[in-house]
């Protein structure tokens, strides 16, 4: 079976509280951990939760707001006195660059491995990663500051070759990958057997996607479509609308209507005001939009 997951390791808005910390999770696809947003306390939630350290190799930051990336440094020294000598990418606005090589300057660190920098750009959709399996995207979003979301996305997998029409029409061996990638066949007569006779559909793609801080705006459907599921973040209730919309950030039900707009199956929402003490009244207000939502938590990890 197909791995993969989301850990939340952080959902609080800009302050932490007594049980929220700040933006941080890690998308596991096929047991390869991304860190997505690094916010303070990001290090002791990878530890809490048994991720190997050096397991991550690319983190994807969002936008430059401290509660979305202040806890990378601690990150990238801890890397650097546990013995790391493997590349480590980071994805973020160019000043991140800036603003590391000032704190690894001031601390006197000098780091066995090399930071590779890929600098986001925010005014279209931009393919950032590719393997074998899977795709991640930057969008832009609408905030105060450049801001990125991330869409990861699986690759089609192999069609399934039917064993029992195999033997009827005689297929070789070495036919088979071919037949995999979508390929007819072409016997020796040059009789064509499809591919549709030979094969079934192999197992469904999915697909995640991260909303980080961002006002409402309806043509987020532009970059995404059919999503299995979506992070949103969800700072405030519709009745703090006006708060939002000075600061940029969105309510509930525009996290809702957002999910609509893209055909999501599934909505998290999570970035609390730390004002929230009791948060089942935001999960309920969106669900009046939205049926299938759940509350990020700390340490919640869902499977997609």
């Amino acid at each position: 079976m197909n791995e993969f997951s989301v850990t939340i390791l952080g959902s609080s808005a800009a302050t932490p509280t007594s049980t929220r910390f700040p933006s941080a999770q890690v998308v596991s696809h096929q047991y390869r951990p991304f860190l997505v947003d690094c916010g303070e306390g990001t290090q002791m939630q990878i530890r809490k939760n048994k991720i190997r350290f050096s397991k991550i190799n690319h983190i994807f930051i969002s936008h430059t707001h401290g509660d979305h990336f202040f806890g990378l440094i601690g990150l990238i020294s801890s890397f650097n006195l546990l013995g790391r000598e493997t590349d480590l990418h980071i994805y973020a606005p160019e000043s991140i660059k800036a603003v590391l090589d000032l704190q690894l300057a001031v601390s006197e660190s000098q780091l066995r491995y090399k930071i590779q920098y890929h600098f986001l750009k925010f005014d279209d959709k931009y393919l950032l990663y590719e393997d074998k399996q899977l795709k991640i995207y930057s969008f832009p979003l609408r905030h105060s500051i450049p801001t990125c979301g991330f869409l990861f996305k699986e690759k089609p997998y192999p069609r399934k070759i039917r064993k029992e029409v195999l033997k009827i029409y005689d297929i070789p061996d070495l036919a088979f990958e071919g037949i995999k990638r979508g390929n007819d066949f072409v016997k020796e007569n040059g009789e064509i057997v499809s591919n549709e006779t030979l094969t079934s559909s192999g197992m469904d793609q999915k697909s995640y996607v991260y909303c980080s801080d961002t006002a409402y705006f309806k043509n987020i459907s532009d970059y995404l479509e059919d999503v299995d599921l979506l992070y949103h973040e969800c700072s405030f209730m519709e009745d703090m609308r006006v708060t939002a919309e000075a600061k940029m950030h969105s309510t509930t039900l525009d996290a809702a209507r957002t999910a609509n707009n893209i055909g999501a199956k599934k909505l998290i929402i999570g970035h609390f005001s730390a004002r929230y003490k009791e948060l089942e009244p935001v999960l309920l207000e969106t669900k009046t939009v939205f049926e299938n939502t759940i509350l990020a938590s700390e340490d919640l990890k869902i499977n997609i």
